[in-house]
């Protein structure tokens, strides 16, 4: 379902809802560069299946109401220019408005795609609201790699990505020993998207599986 939120700074932005209220268990969700689009809730809807109760902010808010994009070059020019137009310490107040809206006392953490992966790395080392995070391909993440998580951290990258070279996902598993980094040989950007060209199905399931047993591990099985 669709709810409000409100971040520290007085924004006023939608989100994305759906798991059990009393799950013990709790996720933000952060979107790619396409919105909360039908993607990003089949993604939702997936976690909540499995137990936990989830938000997905809309971070797009902050430009642009509504945004639901696809995934043509036209759509990817225009999600770009939306992302570039926002703040990313804003959008942290976005995150954080999201996790306020899970169940009080559940165990929280924090997973997001493309944008999102990057968005979630932020989570992880400039706020304490998390006690696990997962980024899938997030073409931020090497350039912020000296932040220190402050929860335990697990990335998913593709060998064959365009926007992210392996130099860079070496820099981070150079600088960050302690974050769990996983290489899908031959895959590309956004290869866990089923709507995407670049979907690989088996690697997006084998990605699926490390982040469950992760969050397990991490938040409570």
């Amino acid at each position: 379902m669709n709810i409000a939120l409100t971040a520290a700074d007085g924004h006023r932005l939608a989100a994305y809802k759906a798991g059990p209220e009393d799950a013990t268990r709790a996720l933000v969700i952060v979107q790619e560069i396409f919105g909360v689009n039908r993607h990003m809730r089949r993604v939702a809807d997936s976690f909540a299946a499995e137990g936990y109760a989830v938000v997905v902010p809309a971070l797009f808010d902050r430009t642009e109401r509504g945004v639901e994009l696809g995934y043509t070059g036209e759509d990817v020019a225009r999600g770009r220019a939306l992302r570039g137009q926002i703040d990313e310490h804003k959008t942290l107040l976005d995150i954080l408005a999201a996790a306020g809206a899970l169940p009080a006392g559940a165990a929280r953490g924090i997973v997001g795609y493309c944008w999102g992966g990057t968005v979630a790395w932020h989570g992880a080392t400039r706020s304490s609201a998390f006690q696990a995070a997962v980024g899938w391909y997030g073409g931020g993440i090497a350039a912020a790699k000296d932040e220190a998580p402050r929860c335990p951290v697990q990335l998913h990258f593709g060998e064959v990505d365009a926007s992210i070279p392996m130099a860079d996902v070496h820099a981070i598993e150079q600088a960050r020993p302690e974050v769990e980094v996983f290489v899908y040989k031959g895959a590309g950007h956004g290869f866990g998207c089923e709507e995407r060209g670049s979907y690989v199905e088996g690697d997006a399931e084998v990605a699926r599986r490390r982040t469950l047993e992760f969050f397990a591990r991490h938040l409570g099985g």
